[in-house]
C-alpha cells in the first residue's frame, strides 16, 4: 500500500510537469519567437526587425493557436499601434522581403497599414473589453477623432 501511494504521487507530480501553452507566441520552444523579435526591435531597432515583427504579429493574429485558440491578450493592440506608425509603412515599403510582402494582398502600405491598425485596435477591444479603457482613447488620438 505504501509503495502504490508513492507510485501514485510520483506519476501525479510527473503528469503535471506538461506545461500547455494557453497562446500561441511564435513558437513552442523555451523562448518564444515574440519574445526574440520584441526584445531585438526595442533594444536595437532596425528596419529588418520591424518588417519581421510586422510579419509575426500577422502570423500570430491569422493563425492563432495554444490552448484556446485565440490571439494572446495586448497582441491585437500592439500590432495594431505598430501598423499606425509611418516609420512601421516606410520600412516595410522599402525594406520587406518577397516573402514578406505575400503576406499583405495591397501594395500601398501607407495607407494599408494604418486601417489594418485601426482594425486591430477594435478587435483588442472587442476580444478583450477591460482593454477598451486604454485602447480607446489610443485609438481616438491616433486618427484623430
Amino acid at each position: 500500500m505504501k509503495y502504490i501511494f508513492k507510485i501514485l504521487v510520483i506519476a501525479l507530480a510527473i503528469s503535471s510537469c506538461s506545461n500547455p501553452r494557453l497562446y500561441y507566441w511564435g513558437s513552442n520552444g523555451e523562448t518564444t519567437k515574440y519574445e526574440e523579435l520584441t526584445y531585438q526591435n526595442y533594444d536595437k531597432q532596425t528596419t529588418e526587425s520591424i518588417c519581421e515583427l510586422v510579419c509575426l504579429y500577422e502570423d500570430m493574429v491569422s493563425h492563432p493557436g495554444g490552448k484556446r485558440g485565440v490571439v494572446p491578450p495586448g497582441i491585437y493592440a500592439e500590432y495594431g499601434y505598430l501598423l499606425f506608425l509611418p516609420s512601421t509603412a516606410e520600412a516595410f515599403e522599402k525594406h520587406a522581403t518577397k516573402r514578406q510582402r505575400k503576406l499583405f494582398a495591397n501594395s500601398d502600405y501607407s495607407t494599408y497599414f494604418p486601417q489594418k491598425g485601426e482594425e486591430m485596435l477594435k478587435k483588442e477591444m472587442e476580444l478583450y473589453p477591460e482593454s477598451k479603457k486604454f485602447i480607446e482613447p489610443l485609438l481616438n488620438r491616433l486618427t484623430g477623432n
